[in-house]
This record gives structure tokens, sequence and C-alpha cells, in this order.
């Protein structure tokens, strides 16, 4: 199979300069802000963003240098396969948050609640969309007995 190569679209922008520290999802990160910088030949991409309360982020794990397929997750001390994992050190280095849109001035999105290090490379937005992104579970696997500290966890340096 050929090479998939992708092009940033942006710069997002947050107060984590480093890995340890981050919240490990963007419910843990309530009321953190920061700004997405988007490029000015995808500016035009950004028309009616402003209609949306929140935007779903796909984005290159830049400080990601490593590939497991084994990982301890953050909220767990056993060994699991990285696919049933939320951990950085993935074969693509692809992450994936939900933040709320505060607003938008030109070409920058002002958001908020967020679990991403400064200066990652955005690779595309999408608008959250509650009625067709949101699914009734009947398991979470492993993470079925942390699934309490999800909200208030943040990274402890072990990826990176």
């Amino acid at each position: 199979m050929d090479e998939i190569v992708f092009k940033p679209i942006g710069i997002i922008h947050t107060p984590f300069i480093e890995p340890v520290g981050v919240p490990i999802q963007s419910i843990a990160g309530k009321g953190i802000e920061g700004k997405i910088e988007v490029f000015s030949e995808f500016a035009e991409g950004l028309c009616d963003t402003e209609g949306f309360s929140h935007l779903i982020l796909l984005f290159h794990l830049h400080k990601s240098w490593k590939s497991d397929l084994k990982v301890i997750p953050f909220m767990d001390d056993v060994f699991r396969g990285v696919f049933s994992t939320r951990s950085p050190n993935r074969p693509n280095p692809i992450g994936l948050s939900i933040v709320k849109l505060v607003r938008r001035k030109g070409n920058i999105l002002y958001i908020k609640d967020l679990d991403i290090i400064d200066g990652t490379p955005l690779l595309d937005i999408k608008p959250y969309i509650p009625d067709s992104d949101i699914r009734i579970t009947s398991k979470i696997g492993w993470l079925t007995k942390n699934i309490s500290k999800m909200n208030t966890t943040k990274d402890d340096g072990r990826f990176t």
C-alpha cells in the first residue's frame, strides 16, 4: 500500500508545553483555554464553524516518538493492546479531541476544555453533532473498573 501523507491545516496553541500534566481526555480539561491558528490557505473552510458549540479536532501527536502494540494505559497497570487504549504511542500517532468553541476571529478559533500539547499540528476539524456522535454503549472493556478516574486524570509522563 502507498504511504499516506497529511499536511497540517493549522497549529493548536495551549498552556501545556510538555505531555506531563496534560488532562488525558478533553472532559478532564474543563475550562482550560487555547486557540487554533488555521493557516491562511485553509481559512475559508472555517466558514459556518461558529454555528457549532463543539468541534472535533484531529491532530498529529507530534511528541509521540515510538509505537507500541502493547501499552500500560494511564488508568491501569496491565499491558493492553494499543487499539483498546488511547495511548499516544500508536502506529499512526493521530489524536482526537472534542473541544468547546468559544468564538472565531478570522482564521483563529478560540477553544476550551483542552487535552492537547502546545504546538500540535492540526490535521482536520469536524463539527460535533450530539444526535449523531453520541452512542449508548453496553461495554467499555478494561476501563470498567477505572472509568470514575477519567475526569480528573492527567498524563503522568509514561508515554514521553
